[in-house]
């Protein structure tokens, strides 16, 4: 027999035991799976093989493993993500049946032309009268998101330039870290700081009827989210070759004008992904809104009154979960599919605009 022959044989045997193994890990992957899904006793034993699986595929086919792991996590992903969308919709159905359009309806009829579009609700949120209109808490998400990224996004942009293009290498070594280090502080604890002082300062000295506000929850919520956008972009702006840079200011141009022509459109979609997780945080925010807000399911008056009292659909569901069910917790679950689409919606247009702004960079239109 040859040597590439035995070669062959080996690298065969070696392809099929990794094979075995790697058939084995997913179906006890999958026993674990079907083992929760049913509430069996004893899901912990696929578990445990699993983990044994793996542990002898790693010492015995790293390479085969290796590759293995990645792609079960991958699909995993996929795979978890798609359940927790069915199961949050699936759980919302019944009252966005029951419901209708009045899920987002008004106390008063939507009208035009004389047609009514939306008819009305007696009450926004009404338990007994399993009456669920998320109307006022989704004015007050977005009432605070926008009050946090006019905070966030010209101060979060504005403190990466600083670090990435102005401040001295001493001034960076410092800066930048503290930055990453705020962004690690919970959101409890920014809301309780903002209900314990900023929420007294302004009811003494501003002449506010009532604890809690959207402006203040939206400040709060602009302030948790800055360190996230300095640091993202920071990184972003960071990327962007020094060569052309290095360029425009040969041509005789201000530091401020490359930044502004430069720096800021080559690192635009970095940029843009930093911003876009700032909304994301201000959107997704429950605890400090939770601890600052009034909690009074009722739009403000007027409408347009940012130190009104309302709700948020973060601090909706943290605050009535505990005690929901029936029809109330399927309310919550809607609550939750707003701002799963508002967030897809949000994702899917900033890759538009980065898609647009790269084809703008290549000269193409």
């Amino acid at each position: 027999m040859s040597n590439t022959t035995l070669v062959s044989d080996t690298n065969e045997g070696v392809n099929a035991g990794a094979g075995l193994t790697l058939a084995a890990g997913v179906g006890c992957l999958v026993a674990t799976f079907v083992g929760f899904v049913t509430g069996a006793e004893l899901t912990a034993v696929p578990a445990i093989g699993f983990l044994a699986v793996t542990a002898y595929g790693w010492y015995e086919h790293q390479a085969a493993t290796a590759r293995g792991l990645t792609l079960l996590a991958t699909v995993s992903t996929v795979l978890i993500l798609s359940l927790i969308t069915f199961y949050l919709f699936a759980e919302a159905f019944p009252v966005f049946r029951a419901m209708g359009i009045r899920i987002v309806a008004f106390d008063d009829p939507l009208t035009l032309f004389g047609v009514t579009l939306i008819p009305p609700v007696e009450s926004y949120w009404d338990t007994s009268a399993h009456v669920y209109s998320l109307t006022p808490m989704i004015w007050g998400t977005l009432t605070t998101t926008l009050i946090a990224m006019c905070v966030a996004a010209p101060l979060g942009i504005a403190g990466a330039l600083f670090i990435s293009e102005i401040a001295p290498d001493a001034v960076r070594e410092v800066v930048k870290p503290a930055i990453e280090i705020l962004a690690g502080i919970p959101s409890i604890v920014y809301g309780y700081l903002g209900f314990v002082t900023l929420n007294s300062y302004m009811m003494q000295n501003l002449g506010l009827p009532s604890f809690g506000s959207l402006f203040l929850v939206g400040l709060m919520i602009g302030l948790m989210a800055l360190p996230t956008v300095v640091s993202v972009a920071e990184d972003a702006l960071s990327t962007v070759p020094d060569p052309m840079k290095d360029g425009s200011l040969a041509m005789g141009v201000t530091d401020w004008q490359t930044m502004k022509s430069i720096t800021i459109p080559a690192g635009f979609s970095g940029v843009s992904a930093a911003v876009l997780l700032g909304v994301g945080r201000a959107i997704g925010e429950t605890m400090a809104a939770t601890v600052i807000i009034g909690h009074n399911q009722e739009l403000p008056e007027p409408l347009y009154n940012v130190f009104g009292n309302t709700e948020t659909l973060t601090s909706l569901i943290a605050s009535q979960y505990g005690n929901a069910d029936g029809t109330h917790l399927q309310a919550l679950f809607a609550a939750g599919v707003v701002l799963f689409i508002t967030v897809l919606v949000i994702s899917i247009a900033s890759q538009r605009i980065e898609e647009r702004m790269e084809r703008k960079l290549r000269g193409e239109r």
